[in-house]
């Protein structure tokens, strides 16, 4: 059975990771989309967690489970791209401002790096050196520093990349500053959908936006290429997905555990430290101080 675990997050940052052992059941946006329910899987030893279920249809989901305990529970909106637009009618979902931001964002870095150049990756040598790469980088990103959620280098995270790229279900981009490699992004592809499995970018480059253009870039070549429906940010929320989005559906992921005093214990104390991080939040947005403590929780 697959591992996962409860995490106690503050910010960007994880203080505290349980392990559980808990099958997965997750939606992906065409199923979101279709308001379907994919097949549930069978329990875990301790649970299952559910990623990213319409919240309409979270009543049903829990059910198939029933005497389990839930905690841990997220609800957000999931972003994704409507890619039948063109690249141009994307761009007209903006703001004339907000287009003016991201032109100058480019400029901005190709004016201090020298330039910069962007690499596409498809086949499996390409992924070869896409990871060779992007590997190293991740490391150094606060995505794997504080959260392990960086580009994974198990061996069969990598071997499955190989295989999906020899089906012609893989796409990934390295972002240069100069001869630097500065961000990276992940896209695997599910059905008619491009996955937004992993951004990273070196910290030391965060100034200059480099996720942002990468991303940028990344959408212009892939909306030229006219394969995809949909850019699924998965699950979770944020500026990044918020702003880049075209549309979004309301989501929830949670857990549900076996109801043992362990599992209940946990579900417990996960609930009152999320509610002690949501107190603290409020005050420090009254007081002004967010920013600022976002910004240490990351470095």
């Amino acid at each position: 059975m697959a591992s996962a675990a409860i995490d106690f997050t503050l910010g960007s940052r994880r203080l505290l990771r349980v392990p559980r052992a808990l099958a997965t059941w997750s939606f992906g946006l065409e199923a979101v989309l279709a308001g379907a329910l994919p097949p549930a899987p069978p329990s875990g030893r301790d649970g299952v967690r559910i990623l990213s279920v319409p919240i309409e249809f979270l009543a049903d989901a829990t059910a198939h489970y029933p005497g389990f305990i839930a905690g841990g529970r997220q609800d957000y909106r999931r972003h994704y791209i409507d890619m039948s637009l063109s690249f141009a009618g994307y761009l007209a979902q903006f703001s004339g401002k907000t287009r003016s931001t991201l032109r100058r964002k480019a400029r901005k870095l190709a004016d201090e790096a020298g330039g910069y150049t962007m690499t596409e990756h498809r086949t499996p040598a390409e992924i070869e050196a896409f990871l060779a790469v992007a590997l190293p980088l991740s490391s150094r990103t606060y995505q794997a520093r504080l959260l392990g959620a960086g580009l994974p280098e198990d061996a069969d995270a990598r071997r499955t990349m190989l295989e999906t790229a020899e089906a012609d279900r893989m796409r990934a981009f390295l972002l240069y500053a100069g001869r630097e490699p500065v961000a990276y992004l992940s896209l695997p592809v599910c059905g008619q959908t491009l996955v937004y499995a992993h951004l990273g970018y070196d910290p030391d480059w965060a100034r200059l936006s480099v996720g942002t253009v990468l991303q940028m870039d990344a959408l212009e070549r892939l909306f030229a290429e006219g394969r995809f429906r949909w850019f699924d940010f998965t699950e979770g929320d944020g500026a990044h997905k918020a702003m880049f989005g075209t549309h979004a559906a309301a989501c929830s992921s949670l857990a549900l555990l076996e109801p043992t005093f362990a599992n209940r214990t946990l579900l417990g104390l996960r609930g009152g430290f999320d509610a002690s991080v949501t107190s603290a939040k409020t005050l420090a947005m009254r007081s002004g101080a967010l920013g600022r403590i976002r910004a240490i929780l990351r470095s």
